[in-house]
């Protein structure tokens, strides 16, 4: 035996049973999981135990060297992996190999409306992972998007539970199919910024579970996670990463979830709560390392010697640490310390190529007057590209997701490269935003300064699009603070740096303007009717300038569908109109009542018949068209005898290029007991169609999708009556309905 095998035997020893130490050691360790657990927690002393369910560093928890148990290692993403911190410190590591590919906003990926390309991100993101040796992602997010204000929206699957519940499920498929761990955040009810670890969130139940907990809940029961984080706020007056209602009562009660439960970074605020309440992990309770506290200041965390002294004391017993322990052991040997766990791969050409793909299905084409998209260089000598954010890097900042990666194209470079030879590009800064470049450590290495007055940026912008056959407009928000960025919130709903002023001259100027909005968030349009073609382009990671290039110059057709609702006015959405938001900092704690209940996003439009959305939920337009036939069902009623109907659509591609359909599936319950939406999304399927060809998509609705959930029995109800089912490609675009009866 080499002293590599040995070594492997010895570690594999101490924690299978000693009646199987005599077998061959690989089929020891493929043992049953559980078996496994319980063995090498009966061998594990009281202070390796608690020094298992707290941090050791600023990204690692401790194993058990003396029993083979390695560390636990974290890292942040859900868009791409973080580079390398200092133990102890926030500061760069100063590694050169922890680069990444970044890939395309969770925004961007929930508007591919595409299960398989979620399933590739995932595993994408998840052999980066592997190959950095992490064992946890901290990701995805899956919080619902309830105001366009909050600064974190960019990193969540927008505002409709169902569509957030089918788009995380193959995501974490993904990633735990190559031995990481996903980690599903924030749980629950993380939905603004501002106030965040202050804000007591007052919602009644059935709003919980029917609009705020089904992504987690598929997330959970589904995907299957092996890992969930708490959120910072509160709910019923517990802090969410230590609420009994949360994660006992309904995490781990209700939907069985074996897996762990980490803390947010400095989420933990109560040792006893912490102990009792659900919490298994505990991270980044604010301290700045070894040279802050005592001999260790990660002893000192609330799950540390604190803990250890309880039990010491006899004030707790050891029943909640075994538990939370067994579920970290649980963790390991189904990541660092499975036999089957695969090689991972980092900065790959199949990765970039992923998140180009992931990016050039999630852009959304918002309108195409005259059908001036796609840019017809036959006919283009001269491409005019204004905008900061033609030339930003946008995969550094905007908090915790903030990435190092070994390159980004920017738009102007994707764009320039493409029609290299074909046209002349020429590029006009037009306004200037934020001209830095650094997050926690990070640099861009660009220098955006300029002097000039935004008069003359105007003036330049304007000069040079007066002969330009076509201008692309490239602005927006970027990941600076008060703008899509983690730990604040936007001032309001309309563009900073007076990119409406500059948009409105370019207007004028020529007649051939194409506005791209790069974004994680709705942004007010008030020139929208001057400009014949919008563009959202989210923050699309490393290929963002090859993406978005391919969808302008028509190598691509857009199939993006919007995953929230663009409002015209901050008015029309209905956490400002009747529920509670703030946007002042407080230091004490604050109840914000979630008022709107259900009615969020196009379920409040379409309540409020007077609101016309900017562009609906579920919109995105294409360089084709589709015709739809009249929806039919095998029968028209639904009995206790009947799993599901099978609703059947045929729709044709009737243009003259290739493309993608998102078919969306509404259900209406026409008259309960309760108040209902007028529609909920119950079903999509995209399909991609060549000219001429049809195909029929095939639906299956069962009382699953006819359910409410009634808070006064605490249960899902199917109320016998007559429903509507509605085939949309969006929200306001109806193309048709059929009715049934449920018995």
């Amino acid at each position: 035996m080499n002293s590599k095998t040995y070594l492997l035997a010895l570690a594999l020893s101490a924690v299978l049973p000693l009646s199987a130490q005599q077998t061959p050691i690989y089929q020891d360790a493929t043992k049953h999981i559980e078996e496994r657990v319980e063995d090498a927690l009966s061998r594990m002393t009281l202070q390796e135990k608690v020094a298992m369910v707290h941090a050791q560093s600023k990204f690692s928890s401790a194993g058990v060297p003396r029993l083979g148990i390695p560390e636990v290692w974290m890292t942040d993403g859900p868009h791409g992996i973080r580079s390398e911190v200092l133990w102890d410190e926030w500061d760069q590591a100063g590694w050169t190999n922890d680069s990444c590919v970044a890939f395309p906003a969770l925004t961007c990926l929930a508007a591919t409306w595409n299960e398989e390309i979620s399933s590739l991100y995932g595993k994408s993101i998840g052999e980066e992972a592997l190959y950095r040796g992490k064992d946890v992602l901290l990701g995805p997010g899956v919080n619902i998007y309830r105001t366009p204000l909050n600064g974190r929206n960019f990193e969540y699957m927008g505002e409709d539970p169902f569509l957030a519940a089918r788009m995380v499920v193959p995501y974490i498929h993904g990633v735990q199919d190559k031995g990481v761990a996903a980690c599903v955040k924030h749980f629950a009810l993380n939905n603004h910024e501002v106030n965040r670890h202050t804000t007591n969130v007052i919602v009644d139940d059935r709003t919980l579970y029917e609009i705020y907990l089904p992504a987690f809940k598929a997330a959970v029961q589904e995907g299957k996670a092996w890992a969930v984080m708490g959120a910072y706020n509160l709910y019923q007056n517990q802090h969410a990463c230590h609420n009994q209602r949360l994660l006992n009562d309904i995490l781990k009660g209700e939907w069985g979830f074996d897996g762990v439960v980490v803390s947010d970074w400095g989420g933990v605020h109560n040792t006893d709560q912490a102990i009792t309440n659900g919490m298994d992990m505990e991270f980044g309770s604010w301290t700045n390392g070894l040279s802050n506290g005592a001999s260790n200041a990660y002893d000192n965390y609330y799950l540390a010697m604190p803990y250890l002294q309880r039990i010491r004391e006899g004030k707790v017993g050891t029943t909640e640490l075994d538990d939370k322990v067994r579920r970290i052991l649980r963790l390991c040997f189904r990541t660092n310390m499975s036999p089957t766990r695969p090689l991972g791969s980092l900065c790959s050409p199949e990765h970039y190529e992923a998140a180009r793909r992931i990016g050039e299905e999630g852009i959304v084409l918002l309108q195409n007057r005259d059908n001036l998209l796609p840019i017809d260089l036959d006919r283009a000598k001269k491409i005019l590209v204004v905008g900061e954010n033609a030339i930003k890097m946008m995969t550094v900042g905007g908090g915790s997701s903030s990435l190092k990666v070994q390159r980004e194209v920017s738009p102007l470079e994707g764009i320039r490269n493409r029609v290299a030879g074909r046209a002349e590009v020429v590029y006009a800064r037009g306004y200037v935003g934020d001209a830095g470049g650094e997050y926690n450590g990070v640099v861009t290495g660009q220098n955006l300064k300029d002097n000039r007055t935004p008069e003359e940026l105007i003036a330049e912008a304007v000069r040079e699009a007066a002969d330009a056959d076509y201008v692309i407009f490239i602005g927006g928000l970027n990941k600076s603070a008060g703008q899509d960025c983690e730990d604040t919130d936007r001032k309001g709903l309309g563009l900073s740096y007076g990119q409406d002023e500059l948009i409105s001259a370019l207007a004028e100027a020529n007649k051939n303007l194409i506005v791209v909005n790069i974004s994680g968030n709705a942004v007010a349009m008030p020139w929208m009717d001057r400009v014949p073609a919008i563009v959202q382009g989210w923050y699309l990671g490393s290929e963002a300038g090859n993406s978005l290039a391919a969808i302008l110059m028509g190598d691509v057709n857009p199939s993006g569908k919007l995953p929230f609702t663009f409002p015209a006015r901050l008015e029309d959405v209905p956490a400002h109109s009747l529920g509670e938001y703030t946007g002042v900092r407080s230091d004490t704690v604050i109840d914000i009542r979630y008022n709107e209940g259900i009615f969020v996003g196009y379920r409040w439009t379409d309540k409020q018949k007077k609101i016309r959305p900017l562009f609906p939920f579920g919109h995105g337009l294409s360089y084709t068209t589709f015709a739809y036939d009249k929806p039919t069902l095998d029968n028209r009623t639904l009995t206790a005898d009947t799993d599901a109907l099978t609703l059947r659509v045929k729709v044709r591609n009737t243009g003259t290029r290739a493309g993608q359909e998102v078919v969306q599936l509404y259900i209406s319950d026409k008259k309960s007991s309760l108040p209902r939406p007028i529609k909920e999304l119950k079903g999509f399927r995209k399909i991609s169609l060549a000219p001429g060809e049809e195909q029929e998509v095939v639906f299956l609705i069962n009382r699953e999708a006819l359910s409410f959930f009634d808070d006064a029995k605490h249960e899902w109800v199917a109320e016998p009556g007559r429903f509507d089912a509605i085939i949309a490609a969006s929200a306001t675009d109806i193309k048709g309905t059929i009715s049934f009866e449920l018995k």
